[in-house]
């Protein structure tokens, strides 16, 4: 049974939004957040990536192989119960409305020296998120990434290069990787990660992988370990039935993101508890496209984890795998031992 001490909403939490087309705070996200993820939910629209380590103004698009660029007016600042917008249009025309994921870390990080490269990390070991920022030196290296624990997943872009996003988890190994800005399938024989697992102080990146982990130029890895309770990151396989695959998180997920990691052609797919928020009304938005949500029904959101609803080869083809994270709104029993409710 899960079991944790804190408040999940208190390190990630899904905050909507409706546009003005000035200069807009948007509050009541319920801490400082260090990673903000921004998208518009009913035009086409890049996503927008900001966090506290790269600094605000400074944008990155999971939906491209773009290289970071800076916006002063994308997201200007990061606050003590939420963000500030500029009047950039992805993220801020007026009366559309928008999605924002927010995690927290532990503010603009400071130096690492655990690996062969020096890294500036922000950190929380609390809920098993970090942001990792480094100078790629083109070869071999080690990067400490300040969880404390062994990382189940993380999501690697050069900020200086025009490449894929590259994805390690622990599903696929550590001879394969990910594109997040993609549909393809996992990549295996990939010498990325050097054939070498992360460690409970760094993860292992491969100068003979283009640009994608460790060229020259900066780079920047969110990554994430599983916490039990509040995060989770595994994989199911799809049955192809409207009454689909069960997964077991040990919460109520507040977010879960998928990947159909053995089938080209597939997106990547988020939906929360926010948009609509209730079963079986829970939208997909997807990484790697520009696109407005689907309202396609696709899952629902239970107490101890989550249901496929849909006979679809992006989330349920029989015998297919699937690579997932979820966050949790409630622990399926927290520390004040009330229980988690399906919706």
């Amino acid at each position: 049974m899960a079991y944790i001490s804190f408040q999940p909403k208190d390190h990630f939490n899904t905050k909507l939004y409706t546009g003005t087309g000035s200069e807009l705070a948007v509050s009541s996200v319920g801490f400082q957040p260090d990673w903000v993820w921004l998208k518009d939910r009913g035009a086409v629209a890049s996503h927008i990536l900001t966090d506290a380590v790269r600094t605000a103004t400074k944008v990155l698009k999971s939906n491209t192989t773009g290289a970071e660029s800076t916006n002063a007016q994308a997201l200007k600042s990061f606050d003590s119960d939420g963000f500030t917008l500029g009047t950039t249009s992805d993220i801020n025309t007026s009366s559309n409305t928008y999605v924002s994921w927010n995690w927290k870390a532990n503010g603009s990080g400071s130096s690492n020296t655990d690996g062969s490269i020096t890294s500036t990390v922000s950190a929380s070991t609390t809920s098993g998120f970090s942001i990792v920022k480094w100078t790629g030196s083109g070869g071999n290296a080690t990067i400490g990434h300040g969880l404390g624990v062994v990382p189940k997943m993380i999501i690697i872009k050069s900020l200086a290069n025009t490449t894929s996003w590259m994805v390690y988890t622990a599903m696929t190994g550590n001879n394969s990787e990910i594109a997040l800005n993609t549909t393809a399938s996992a990549t295996g024989s990939s010498t990325a990660w050097q054939d070498t697992d992360p460690t409970s102080s760094v993860f292992y990146v491969a100068g003979g992988a283009g640009d994608g982990v460790n060229a020259s130029g900066d780079y920047v890895a969110y990554c994430f370990a599983n916490i039990r309770g509040f995060s989770k990151f595994g994989e199911y396989t799809g049955n192809e039935n409207a009454d689909g695959t069960f997964v077991y998180t040990g919460f109520k997920p507040a977010f879960v993101m998928i990947k159909n990691r053995g089938s080209a052609g597939k997106d990547w797919f988020i939906h929360d508890n926010k948009r609509l928020g209730y079963n079986d009304k829970n939208y997909g938005l997807f990484p790697n496209l520009t696109n407005a949500e689907a309202t396609d029904i696709n899952l629902d959101l239970l107490s101890n984890g989550f249901k496929l609803r849909r006979s679809t080869a992006q989330l349920n083809h029989n015998g297919n795998f699937y690579i997932f994270m979820a966050f949790a709104e409630s622990p399926l029993v927290g520390s004040n031992n009330i229980p988690a409710t399906a919706r």
